[in-house]
Parts: C-alpha cells; structure tokens; sequence
C-alpha cells in the first residue's frame, strides 16, 4: 500500500487546480491577488478618538426600457419611482437630516424626453441626481464624442439637468459604462471599441467614472476597492487597470480621470459548496438586498483616500427598473436598512452615515486631495444649469 503515497500529490494538484478552474470560471484571478496582496492600500486603521463616516452613494444603472420594454410600461416604471420614493424615504434621514440619495445614471441609447422630465421633478424634490449612462459598440473617438456632448447637453438644456463645473463652467457629468467595458476593457473586444475613452469623457466634461467593480464580468479590473485616477495608454484597452491612488494633498496627475470603486470582496459568509467565496461586489438586486451584514463587507472592502481612512465612501450600484429589483428597492427591504443605518448610529455614536449622490461623493474626495481637514456636503451641492 505504500505505493500509493506516491499518488497523494498528484491527487493534492488535482485538487487545486480544479479549485482554481472554479475561481476562474467565475473570473475571480483577475482580482483576488489584489485583495489578499494589496499595493498602495492602507489596511484598515481604528481611530478609537475619531468618528467614523460613512458616505453611501447608489449609483443606479438606469434603464426604464430593459429587455425592450414598450414605451407606456416604461413610463409607469419611471413614474413609480417619482410617486414612491419620496413617500418612503423622505423621513429616513441620515445624521445630517438627509433623506436617502439616488444617482440615476440613465442611458443614452434610452432617451425619451418623459422620462427625464419626471425624474427631474424628483431630483429637485431633494432625492437625488441624473448622470449618463451609455451602452455602446464599435464606436470610433468621432462617434463616441458625438454620442456623449450631443446627450450632455440635451440633459442640461433641454431638462435642467447635470450642473456646471464651478472652475471651468462647462457643463460637467458623471458616467457609468455599460456591460461594464469602460476602455474597451472587453478581452473579446466588445462593447465598446474606443481604447481612448478616458480622454474622450474628460474632454466632454466627465468628473469621474463610476463603472467599476464589474466581476464577474471579465471586464474587471486589478485594482479594486480604490478611489484614483487614471489616464488612457495609447494603442492600449483598459487604460483604468492602474492608476494614481486619491491621497489628502494629493493634486491629480495632469489629464486623468478619477475612478470611484464600489466595494469588492471574497464573500465567506456564504460560500458555494462550503469551499467556494460567493463574490461580495456591492450590487443590490432582488435576491440580495441590502443589509447590515453586507454593509459589514461593503466597509471591509475600506475603500477610502490615503490619509483620511476614517471616511469611508460605499458606491453600491443596482438595475433600479429591473423586475424584482424596483420591488425591492422600493419596499420594506430598503426601508428596513434605512432604519437599521439609524439604529447603529444611535448605539454607535462614532458611527455617522451619510446619503450623498455621485456628484457629492467626487465633490468631497476633491476636498480631500485639496488638504481640507473639514470637508462639508454643503459645498459639494450641485449648481444646476
């Protein structure tokens, strides 16, 4: 019987290779060496005599025509969101007296001129923000360009959307890719086809990019939980894999574009078999809402600035009009987290959340690269044209 000790490593390789097959199906080498072996990350610091803020930013992919949708259901989808949120949420305020905030991030290739007319008469209403949002293919530098200024302007406009840059006063938006191939980042090339697209977004008046995490897309990225700029190689698709971290005094690298990531962790709470991380990447739909013990990951993934680790910024993103997902984004779910965020912060009197849009967030990270030791939401309201 000996000889079959022989056999054991052969058995021990097989095993692992197959564990990392099962990673990998799920594209989990793209990312996890850089959550276990991170590089210019800061671990996890407790300032028992600081508070510690947390800026919850939801960043919806919005779009009210998914799976082509006729325009009439759309509509009732869209004006949903108008006549519930405010109901449901306008008294579930944060530390600062702010009710609950949503980013909608609508599609370009959605536009009907109802849909954002409502949806501003929400955001006025103090419960959010719009921001562009674009699928596209085989596009060249002309026909993105083109794509991007016509729908920026239009928003602004002809819909009192977006806001002014209040240094350059140019019309400014914050952006979200769609199937995730920001830069062409696709391995097939799909999706997308413009390896330029930061410097495309910066020079139509993009403040940041909010695409990322997108596992288990292959389109992710190796650097996660991060906030940074980054900046277009020629000739090279997925100019964000790397870039500049955000740090306090830090001024950004000349012609970049600043990354805001949302959280991505190995989720051991729930494993696959018992053996497999299920993927934590800050995606709120029907079968997993929000909860406490996500936001316990989501503050994990300690996506923060260099210096400033006692603010943390939690950009979670969902497919707001989605079946099953506006169910739960707009019921006792999502109510219960907003109570439940009351709740530990009365228990916790370090602990202070805050509901800001994704224009806020950027505001308060460029208050943290310009050396602000008190930075305000105030000052990151948005001027609208």
């Amino acid at each position: 019987m000996w000889y079959l000790l022989a056999f054991i490593p052969v058995i021990a390789l097989g095993l692992v290779g197959g564990y990392l097959l099962a990673l990998r199906k799920r594209e989990m080498h793209r990312w996890l060496g850089s959550y276990y072996f991170p590089t210019d990350r800061e671990v996890p610091v407790d300032l028992p005599d600081e508070p510690l803020d947390v800026f919850i930013a939801i960043c919806d992919h919005y779009e009210p025509e998914r799976g082509n949708l006729p325009k009439p259901q759309a509509l009732e989808l869209v004006n949903r969101w108008c006549s519930e949120y405010p109901k449901l949420f306008k008294e579930l305020v944060d530390v600062t007296g702010r009710p609950p905030q949503h980013s909608f991030f609508f599609p370009q290739d959605e536009y009907q001129p109802e849909y954002l007319d409502a949806l501003r008469e929400l955001c006025e209403a103090g419960f959010g923000d719009v921001e562009i949002h674009l699928h596209h293919e085989n596009d060249t530098v002309e026909s993105l360009t083109e794509k991007l200024s016509t729908f920026r302007d239009t928003l602004f406009h002809r819909h009192g959307l977006l806001r002014r840059d209040p240094a350059t006063g140019e019309i400014t938006y914050g952006f979200i890719h769609g199937n995730w191939a920001l830069c062409n980042s696709h391995p097939k090339g799909w999706f997308c086809g413009v390896n330029e697209e930061l410097t495309i977004l910066r020079e139509t008046g993009c403040y940041a990019d909010f695409t990322m995490p997108s596992a288990p897309s292959p389109t992710q990225v190796c650097t996660i939980n991060s906030l940074y700029h980054a900046w277009d190689r020629p000739g090279q698709p997925a100019s964000h894999a790397t870039g500049q971290r955000v740090k306090v005094g830090r001024k950004p690298p000349q012609d970049s574009l600043l990354m805001v990531q949302g959280p991505l962790v190995p989720d051991w709470t729930r494993p696959k078999l018992g053996i497999f991380p299920r993927i934590e990447n800050g995606d709120l739909h029907g079968t997993r809402p929000p909860t406490m013990g996500r936001l316990d990951l989501w503050l994990q993934a300690n996506v923060h600035a260099l210096g400033k680790p006692n603010w943390k910024f939690v950009k979670l993103h969902t497919h707001g009009c989605k079946e099953g997902n506006i169910d739960m984004l707009l019921g006792p779910q999502m109510v219960e987290f907003h109570l439940n965020l009351r709740k530990r912060s009365e228990q916790d009197p370090r602990f202070r959340y805050h509901y800001v849009t994704a224009w806020e967030m950027a505001g308060l990270i460029r208050q943290i690269e310009q050396g602000s030791a008190a930075a305000t939401l105030r000052e990151t309201v948005p001027t609208r044209g």
